[in-house]
């Protein structure tokens, strides 16, 4: 986000920033915190920190390249299924035969059915001005609508609040009449302006148990803050600064199987504590040292914005740079460290992205330990910011082409890793209804940082969480004619279609930029969404169905489609929404659920399906999750909201 000429303490104690055609001052960092115990500036970190490790790059190349359909969903066959409604296919879905891929612990207590097509996706402008550039992006539940918000710092966006008050400046005569933060309707594209006094620049965030965004840090006055947004057509910002004990500036927020939350980290606070309850303030004693923080701190850091998982065990998962723990969050102890992943640096400014992979539960789940894996791709070397942003002239150096899987859950857990069809950093990881992840925005070659990155990686890239173990993991989807690099986001939509929005390599909003500054948002359909496929959409009659359920009871959801269903292509998943920001995800989660028991034409092409929820927090934390039902790979047209509760 900011290059080190801005790291105040560490290189410069005043930094100047174009913007607009006015140079200003940064102010310090907010007072009134003090500096972390042991900190003696950079020369005290880790050179090596578990950085700079050049071991060989361990091989499972399946040979996937950037062009064609390999690794494409499987097949199907469409036998004693009746049209849907507009269908005008005469049920001749030109790519659908008949295949079967084995499934880890199953699906519908059989096996993955899937419908292949080759249809690559497709791009549509969902809105032309969203005022903002987001930065930060969530889906709020129930009421469907994003939250997108940039920062503050820059006094200037593409909206005009409504009227007055308008924000007074910090430590100046200024006032600050721009929009920084929006409610987006996800059907009608309705924007609502929402104030912000508190800077939420590389801000972190995660939904509560009742849904309410609970976010944390940002910038200068904002770093030490704690702002919640409820749900309700009225409701704004809530801030409270001051209620953490050190500044978090490009930290990461997570969730814990009790609701509460931890944060990770920020930049030079090499530390944790517990997010306090509303209204209430930690204090120093309050802050956890974490000399992990300190070990994988390269010269340009590389460890910002970890990437933070709560396993299925209680534990939670943190990976910084190329290094990963199990931290146990009662005894506050590190109680393993997995083996060093190869290639280069994988978080802020190298820049990579992750996601939690499915979660697959049985029926009657009773097994001791639940699987849970990680998936990290792209990032750069770990020089890549300094040749990018330091050197002159520039120099952008190629990103990686790696991903890499490990199972979290295990003590003798090894990454294995592939080969991706391109280079990718700056990217973001979407996981999808059916399990499978959408590698999406970012760029091939660079780094963070302002107008440090090059090559725009506009195809999409569909990764197959399971297989058949023919073909290819990765297919590459149609492109977007729009570059979204630096600061991109997304939101999986409850229609199952993708938001893309944001993108801003300039420190402010600039137009004549190589790279403007984009406030335009895009929907993109994956490839389920074929229109030959829409037969197998189903419909769920929300209320005929459960929307609140406790921790292994079983619950019915109702659904309605075209002909038979056959139990053995039907997959229920639910999905935890994400605070997106720089390539993070925090707290994106998707379960598979057991399907119990399956009751045919309750009525006429209705069917109940009986299923069991997760069995407790450390599975599915508490809240809100969206729950899709998928009929051979094929999402329902809409999914519901689901409360999972203790």
């Amino acid at each position: 986000m900011a290059s080190l000429f801005w790291r105040g303490i560490i290189i410069l104690p005043l930094l100047f920033v174009y913007v607009n055609g006015e140079h200003f001052f940064y102010p310090k960092r907010h007072v009134g915190k003090a500096e972390l115990a042991g900190y003696k500036g950079p020369d005290s970190l880790a050179v090596d920190g578990g950085g700079f490790y050049s071991g060989p790059l361990i091989a499972d190349d399946d040979g996937s390249t950037a062009s064609g359909n390999a690794g494409g969903t499987t097949e199907v066959t469409v036998e004693n299924l009746g049209k849907a409604d507009g269908d005008n296919t005469n049920g001749n879905a030109n790519s659908v035969e008949s295949t079967k891929v084995a499934a880890k612990n199953g699906i519908g207590n059989g096996n993955i059915v899937e419908a292949k097509t080759t249809f690559k996706g497709s791009w549509e402008l969902f809105v032309e001005n969203a005022g903002v550039s987001a930065m930060h992006l969530i889906l709020l539940p129930n009421i469907n609508q994003a939250l997108m918000f940039d920062a503050t710092v820059w006094k200037i966006s593409k909206m005009k609040l409504p009227g007055p008050p308008c924000r007074h400046v910090e430590g100046t005569n200024e006032e600050d009449c721009y929009v920084h933060s929006i409610l987006m309707d996800v059907e009608t594209g309705k924007i609502r302006p929402l104030r912000l006094n508190y800077d939420t620049w590389c801000s972190s965030g995660a939904l509560d148990i009742n849904g309410r965004l609970v976010s944390t840090g940002g910038y200068n006055n904002g770093s030490d803050t704690v702002r919640i947004l409820d749900l309700c057509d009225t409701c704004g910002w809530e801030e409270y600064p001051g209620a953490l004990g050190n500044g978090r500036w490009y930290a990461t927020q997570v969730t814990l199987g009790d609701g509460r939350f931890m944060v990770f980290g920020g930049r030079d606070f090499p530390t944790y504590e517990f997010v306090p309850p509303q209204g209430q303030k930690n204090t120093l004693k309050d802050v956890v040292d974490f000399n992990f923080l300190v070990e994988t701190h390269d010269p340009v850091e590389n460890n910002l914005y970890p990437f933070v998982y709560l396993s299925t065990d209680g534990n939670v998962f943190i990976f910084a740079n190329n290094h990963s723990v199990l931290l146990n969050p009662n005894t506050q102890t590190i109680i393993h460290e997995f083996p060093v992943l190869p290639n280069g640096a994988r978080n802020y400014p190298a820049s990579g992205s992750a996601c939690l992979l499915p979660i697959m539960l049985k029926p009657n789940e009773d097994r001791r330990v639940i699987p849970a894996e990680v998936l990290i791709c792209g990032g750069a070397s770990h020089d890549a910011y300094a040749k990018a942003d330091l050197q002159r002239p520039k120099v952008f150096l190629p990103g990686n082409t790696d991903c890499a899987r490990l199972d979290i859950t295990k003590r003798n857990g090894k990454w294995k890793i592939i080969n991706m069809p391109s280079a990718r950093l700056l990217g973001d990881m979407a996981v999808l209804p059916t399990g499978d992840v959408l590698i999406v925005n970012g760029a091939k070659t660079g780094s963070a940082g302002w107008d440090d990155a090059r090559e725009p990686n506009l195809n999409p890239v569909l990764y197959k969480y399971q297989t058949d173990g023919t073909g290819s993991k990765f297919t590459v989807l149609n492109p977007s004619n729009i570059p979204r690099m630096y600061h991109s986001s997304f939101a999986l939509l409850p229609d199952a279609k993708i938001l893309i929005a944001g993108s801003n390599t300039n420190p402010g909003y600039l137009d004549d930029a190589l790279f403007p500054t984009e406030v335009r948002v895009e929907k993109f359909s994956p490839h389920y969404l074929d229109p030959n496929l829409a037969m197998f959409r189903q419909d769920i009659i929300v209320d005929k169905s459960n929307n609140q359920v406790k921790y292994g009871k079983k619950f019915t959801v109702q659904i309605r489609g075209n002909g038979e269903i056959d139990q053995q292509k039907l997959q229920v998943t639910i999905y935890s929404p994400p605070f997106v920001t720089h390539g993070i995800s925090m707290n994106q989660r998707l379960i598979q659920l057991g399907i119990v028991e399956f009751n045919k034409n309750v009525t006429s092409n209705t069917n109940n399906i009986i299923l069991q929820a997760p069995m407790n927090g450390n599975i599915a934390p508490p809240g809100y999750y969206m729950l899709f039902v998928n009929y051979n790979g094929v999402p329902c047209r809409q999914s519901t909201w689901v409360q999972f509760l203790p």
